[in-house]
């Protein structure tokens, strides 16, 4: 599924198009606020994950203020954003271009529960410690995060 012909960049209120263009490769996760698709950036051939979320006219969106903001080695890093319209012309969505993290620790879990295994202790301390890294960073700057998952 390729993402959009038109990418319109919220940064500057659309006036100037961006030069990438997106290949979504698969859906790596999806909830109540959005789904997540694993893309490739065609222009570079680098993995990209696209976070894409219905935007209420009525609510202005902070995540992608706040992601722009952001700068830390345990925060995934914001690359670029767009809006692309849905099917019906009410319908907005933003979409958020993220570094593609390959493992995660559910991944992880699932892998060793799948072997009837126990995490190595190791593995565990430094998730905690990457985690409270980041939520320290998160909190100095004010901000909660709010939905955290393994």
């Amino acid at each position: 599924m390729d993402l959009p012909d038109g990418i319109i960049d919220p940064s500057d209120g659309g006036k100037n198009q961006s030069a990438f263009t997106y290949n979504a490769e698969r859906v790596i996760g999806n909830g109540s606020f959005g789904i997540v698709y694993q893309a490739t950036v065609v222009e570079t051939q680098e993995s990209v994950a696209i976070k894409k979320v219905f935007q209420d006219k009525r609510y202005k969106n902070r995540e992608l203020h706040i992601m722009r903001e952001l700068k830390h080695p345990n925060v995934v890093t914001l690359k670029h954003a767009f809006y692309t319209n849905g099917e019906r012309p009410d319908e907005l969505f933003l979409n958020v271009v993220m570094d593609y993290m390959s493992d995660t620790v559910y991944r992880v879990v699932k892998f060793y529960s799948k072997q009837k295994r126990q995490v190595p202790l190791l593995l565990c301390k430094l998730y905690a410690y990457q985690v409270c890294r980041a939520l320290s960073y998160l909190h100095n700057l004010g901000i909660c995060h709010r939905d955290i998952k393994p």
